[in-house]
């Protein structure tokens, strides 16, 4: 009974935590602006199954790709029995979900193995950044706090893995000793838990426990910190992918606003009709963290930090300053920045910076060449180039700035209807040199 007390406890902690955390991320979202609706969920949910559950992007790197994978999918598994101890600790039982039969051997055999093969990976992952320095793990945006989130991250997880294998290896020397029946399947810890360990039927249990304890509370703990963390994209690649745009990549979304516009000047009707009462002018394009669209915010907050799309990126292959992978935790920083301000006080509230220049410099927004190298490649669909084009909406629209040669093109669009800067009458001067042969 004491334990199912203090078990409700913590749980109720966590959960209490867990929410309030939630809430403040839900607020920061209800400041951002509408993206798209959200239809064709057959689509979403192939695109989900291939992409997050697949992890298809992931294996273009074959060798890291595959490690990864067992990590996602043994996390899959093993929340299986994450369920269950929840469960044990609240009702007071022992393997309360084994009356699901020959269901619950299967989840729990492949739990028991995944274990050791996520630990197995999880140490790969972390003498690739503590050893051997790879270069995508580098960056101006990667502080030294993140190289400590990412191993500070990968150790509970170690630490989650070696919990539950000493938790299934002492269940079943208990139940050895004690003579009670083994509930579940367990390859691996029954060829462990065959070793002689020289322990007592109450030792035993006593390590049983302490694993159990362990374990579950590291899972609450765990859960606490990644919302703080660059692994949040533990919770929110799933929801990023199902949420994706199914655009084509090459295709920039439209500014509503002007849309809007357009297609009032061009309908003959409006001429003659009464004014319509103006709407609120917006700001056009993206200014701060407010400007952005819920799916914006959301990429940002899955990010995983991984850099595989700078690494991809040719603009900063050739030396400048532009990286994908900056601008979405520069978007994930200044919402946390800003955010509270703008909830307490009201979206007209500033704190005399934005994320334009003071967090994204022009020098990198003008960078992009909109190859979307960065999209096809990021492993959870995040979009870069949408993002980007939207804080260069701003430059032109709301301050008539862009680099010069720019300039001159829009001069010459709305001086000569072309990019070019000669007249259309002037056109098709250099055809006169031209020798065609027309056939008879």
């Amino acid at each position: 009974m004491i334990k199912q007390i203090v078990f409700a406890f913590t749980l109720l902690v966590t959960l209490g935590v867990f929410a309030y955390t939630i809430n403040r991320i839900a607020r920061f979202f209800m400041l951002t602006k509408p993206a798209f609706p959200v239809r064709d969920i057959g689509k979403r949910l192939e695109l989900t199954l291939k992409v997050a559950f697949g992890q298809t992007r992931i294996f273009r790197k074959p060798v890291i790709g595959f490690f990864h994978a067992l990590v996602f999918w043994g996390f899959c598994v093993i929340l299986f029995g994450s369920i269950e101890m929840v469960i044990d600790g609240l009702s007071g039982s022992e393997r309360s979900l084994h009356v699901l039969g020959g269901f619950y051997s299967f989840m729990i055999a492949f739990g028991d193995i995944f274990a050791p093969l996520v630990g197995i990976s999880i140490l790969i992952f972390l003498f690739r950044r503590i050893f051997l320095h790879i270069k995508r793990f580098q960056g101006i945006e990667m502080k030294k706090i993140s190289h400590w989130d990412a191993n500070i991250a990968l150790s509970l997880i170690l630490l989650l893995m070696v919990s539950l294998m000493g938790m299934n290896i002492f269940y079943l020397h208990h139940c050895k000793l004690s003579g009670t029946e083994i509930r579940g399947f367990y390859p691996l810890s029954s060829y462990i838990s065959a070793f002689p360990l020289g322990l007592t039927e109450s030792s035993s249990y006593v390590l049983f426990q302490a694993c159990w304890w362990t374990h579950i509370l590291l899972i609450f703990l765990f859960a606490n910190i990644l919302p703080y963390s660059k692994h949040f994209h533990v919770f929110m690649s799933i929801p990023n992918v199902f949420l994706s745009r199914l655009d084509p990549l090459g295709k920039l979304p439209n500014m509503e606003s002007v849309t809007k516009e357009v297609k009032l000047m061009l309908d003959p009707n409006q001429a003659f009709s009464a004014p319509a009462v103006p709407e609120p002018v917006s700001r056009f394009g993206v200014k701060d963290c407010e400007d952005v669209t819920w799916k914006n915010y959301l990429d940002s907050l899955s990010c995983t930090e991984c850099g595989r799309c700078t690494s991809v990126c040719p603009a900063n292959i050739t030396g400048k300053k532009l990286s994908p992978r900056k601008v979405m935790m520069n978007l994930r920083a200044r919402m946390k920045e800003k955010g509270p301000g703008l909830i307490r006080n009201g979206k007209d509230w500033t704190d005399n910076r934005s994320l334009v220049r003071d967090y994204i410099s022009e020098e990198e927004i003008w960078a992009c060449t909109t190859c979307n190298a960065c999209a096809r490649e990021c492993p959870i669909d995040i979009n870069h180039p949408t993002l980007i084009v939207d804080m260069r909406r701003y430059f032109v629209m709301e301050e008539g700035a862009a680099p010069g040669m720019i300039k001159a093109m829009f001069s010459n669009i709305e001086n000569n209807g072309a990019p070019w800067k000669y007249s259309p009458e002037d056109r098709l001067l250099w055809t006169k040199e031209l020798e065609i042969n027309i056939p008879d």
